[in-house]
């Protein structure tokens, strides 16, 4: 990443209240970036700036991220982890929830990019990650909402990548497999074994693997527009 002279590098984790989110700002804050996080009211970890943010409120997005440029003097890297998802059939999946889906995990993403972009072009450098899913290339029966918002992560970072570069900006995706978090708790015990199973390394990530990963990943110097799988070799072979 371009690394700015004259302060402290300032990163950025839109939900940061849990799982790979709060691993993300753990590990960003020790490798001694100033950090802020996002949360809906449980808090963020210790060393880290929290704001209380609905992502689906584009105007309280869009304040959060200026007011992290403004107080820290820029904003370098910021990953957007904000994610949420509905496990129902298609025949039975509610307007209510299809809307709330795809405000969370993709129009939430739009808006914290064009945000991020106006920041960091006035600095013109930075680094945008958004983490997607390996499930928006496999599937998941009853959970086509969350796939197919993460699947538009990717036409996002394609076409936003156009937009960043010239200003010395690069966009990235970072596609998860199976990782222990909140989200993987509601599955039951057999899909659980099966997904082990489906692992070449027989095993479901630490969130703490995926930071690790997110935050290597703002580091590569001539990387834009790409989608990296992180998911210890599952749904590789498809």
């Amino acid at each position: 990443m371009s690394k700015p002279t004259e302060r402290q590098q300032v990163a950025m984790i839109i939900g940061a209240s849990r799982g790979i989110g709060w691993e993300t700002a753990k590990k960003f804050r020790a490798e001694g970036f100033q950090v802020a996080g996002t949360h809906r009211g449980s808090g963020v970890p210790d060393g880290v700036r929290g704001y209380e943010v609905d992502v689906r409120d584009r105007a309280m997005l869009r304040t959060a991220i200026a007011d992290v440029a403004a107080a820290f003097g820029g904003l370098d890297v910021l990953v957007y982890n904000a994610g949420l998802a509905k496990q129902d059939l298609l025949i039975r999946l509610t307007d209510e929830d299809l809307q709330e889906v795809m405000e969370v995990n993709l129009i939430g993403a739009f808006t914290a990019v064009g945000a991020a972009l106006l920041q960091m072009g006035k600095q013109r450098s930075g680094e945008i990650l958004l983490v997607s899913s390996e499930s928006s290339k496999t599937g998941i029966p009853g959970a086509a909402s969350y796939t197919a918002s993460k699947a538009g992560l990717e036409g996002l970072v394609k076409s936003a990548m156009w937009e960043a570069g010239p200003r010395g900006i690069k966009i990235n995706l970072i596609a998860p497999g199976p990782t222990e978090t909140d989200m993987l708790a509601q599955v039951s015990e057999d899909n659980r074994a099966r997904l082990i199973e489906g692992s070449p390394l027989r095993r479901i990530a630490a969130p703490e693997e995926i930071a690790e990963a997110i935050f290597k990943l703002s580091s590569v110097p001539y990387m834009t527009g790409a989608t990296i799988a992180v998911t210890g070799g599952e749904g590789l072979g498809f």
